[in-house]
């Protein structure tokens, strides 16, 4: 192993913004980028937690999803348009520190990291607990082990394991949406054997489209808004490709659209085959849908897709945390030790096929660093899961609302800087800049607000804001401590 060059530190106003080359190794493909762009965020949240977002909304769900679908879409056009020019393991972390100051980087990268490493818990248990169904004989904590070895061999080998778990668990989650888009579509018009057209009858039935009113699409969006983080890990791995920009612009560009198409599809096709009063909180619309229209075995068919949407999510997880702590470490935000890589193959004492071991590798400390604390959530969650556990998935439960705000934040001065000083760089460009990035961040703002209004929502925006006030303090301190002992040498001189 060798240890990586430490970034150096971003340069004032009217500096380049160029990023140094990354010390990761280029493993991963363009497929590999652009099925991480469409799969990395359909996971459970769509198949099952969209069922609580119908049972508030009724059929207007579908506009509760065009409105959270646009919040990420101008987001995810903001992160692509900053990651294709300047990319960076650390991503919007490294954005961040440019555009706003060390404190920046330094908070959104450690708040996303623990965002990441908690909610592997959650993705861990869940996966165990599918497995558990199957195989009775085998207690969940030994699946969430098996799972958490399994994701941290292939993380700690070369990136293109992770590029290839990743394609195929997301080809599958693509291929499940688009087989139930296609049956749902002939169901509605009556094509299915058995089958009536449908129409517009539940659609307008049962009070109607906005059953609940506009305060029920609010509520809707606050339910289904958080089901579309995980976009983000697609501009932190395309560090990781042979031509970063070029890579990032394209899985941003065929991502946000198609994922909007997926989600508000769905809604629509299972609104308009069931009534809305069908649907029930924490189980999963898609198995209900699929068995009226006589799919058989729906139930474990549906199992197995969330299952695999579990497993994806905890592998991109570890991905992302471990490359967000490395990027960290590589800005001296987290402990030097982190910046250790693996050679490449052909290097001195490794394999062989050629190449230089000078070019970078696997960050396998990071990986092993990020899993660890990811075990520590695993244990809480199996321990105490409403007690500390709990409060643990608080205090991150409006995180990525904030890391989505400090995107937007960030991508609104590096704009600037970027059209004064390297506009060839913009080769993806914001949408109706700046008027659109503060439309995203009014809208994120209101989103905050709208949770502090709701019993359920406002635990976790305060543990939340609590968790960012004590990283803010820690930045804030680290940055005080440093002025104070550059300054006090030089008092030394002056003597």
């Amino acid at each position: 192993m060798h240890e990586a060059p430490p970034t150096p530190p971003p340069g004032p106003a009217g500096t380049s913004p160029a990023a140094p080359a990354e010390p990761l190794s280029h493993g991963l493909k363009q497929r590999h980028l652009t099925m991480l762009g469409l799969g990395g965020v359909i996971g459970a949240g769509l198949f099952v937690g969209s069922g609580a977002g119908i049972a508030v909304a009724g059929p207007a769900i579908v506009v509760s999803y065009l409105i959270a679908g646009a919040l990420a879409m101008l987001v995810m056009r903001m992160l692509g348009e900053m990651s294709a020019a300047m990319p960076a393991s650390g991503s919007f972390s490294v954005h961040a520190e440019r555009a706003l100051g060390r404190w920046a980087g330094f908070s959104v990268g450690w708040l996303y990291w623990f965002l990441l490493v908690v909610v592997l818990a959650v993705e861990a248990t869940a996966a165990a607990q599918i497995a558990h169904g199957w195989v009775p004989g085998v207690e969940p904590w030994a699946w969430v082990l098996l799972f958490m070895v399994v994701f941290t061999v292939a993380n700690l080998t070369a990136v293109k394991n992770f590029g290839e778990f990743e394609f195929w668990f997301a080809s599958l989650k693509v291929g499940a949406i688009v087989v139930f888009l296609v049956l749902g579509g002939l169901a509605v018009f009556g094509l299915l054997p058995d089958t009536d057209p449908v129409g517009m009858t539940n659609l307008t039935g049962q009070e109607g489209f906005l059953p609940n009113g506009w305060s029920g699409v609010v509520s809707g969006v606050l339910t289904v808004v958080f089901a579309f983080g995980g976009l983000e890990v697609v501009t932190i791995a395309a560090a990781e490709t042979d031509d970063p920009a070029r890579a990032v612009g394209r899985a941003v560009r065929s991502a946000v659209v198609r994922i909007l198409f997926f989600y508000v599809g769905s809604m629509l096709v299972i609104v308009t085959v069931l009534p809305w009063t069908a649907q029930q909180a924490g189980l999963s619309p898609y198995v209900k849908v699929l068995d009226a229209i006589g799919v058989p075995s729906a139930g474990q068919i549906m199992n197995i897709v969330v299952f695999v949407a579990l497993l994806s999510a905890l592998n991109a997880n570890l991905y992302g945390s471990s490359r967000m702590v490395f990027s960290l470490a590589e800005r001296g935000e987290a402990p030097r030790g982190l910046l250790k890589v693996s050679r490449r193959a052909g290097a001195e004492g490794g394999d062989a096929d050629g190449s230089s071991g000078q070019a970078g590798g696997v960050p396998r400390r990071a990986v092993l660093a990020s899993v660890a604390f990811g075990f520590v959530s695993v244990l809480l969650n199996l321990l105490w899961p409403d007690t500390v556990f709990l409060y643990m998935l608080n205090s991150v439960g409006a995180v990525l609302l904030f890391v989505w705000a400090l995107i937007a934040a960030s991508q609104l001065r590096l704009r600037a800087r970027l059209e004064q000083e390297a506009p060839e760089a913009l080769a993806l460009r914001m949408w109706w800049f700046p008027y659109l990035t503060w439309v995203t961040l009014a809208g994120l703002l209101g989103v905050l607000l709208l949770m502090l209004t709701d019993d359920a929502a406002r635990p976790q925006v305060l543990w939340s804001a609590g968790a960012t006030a004590l990283v803010l303090l820690v930045a804030v301190g680290r940055e005080w401590r440093e002025r104070r002992a550059r300054r006090e040498p030089s008092a030394l001189t002056d003597r």
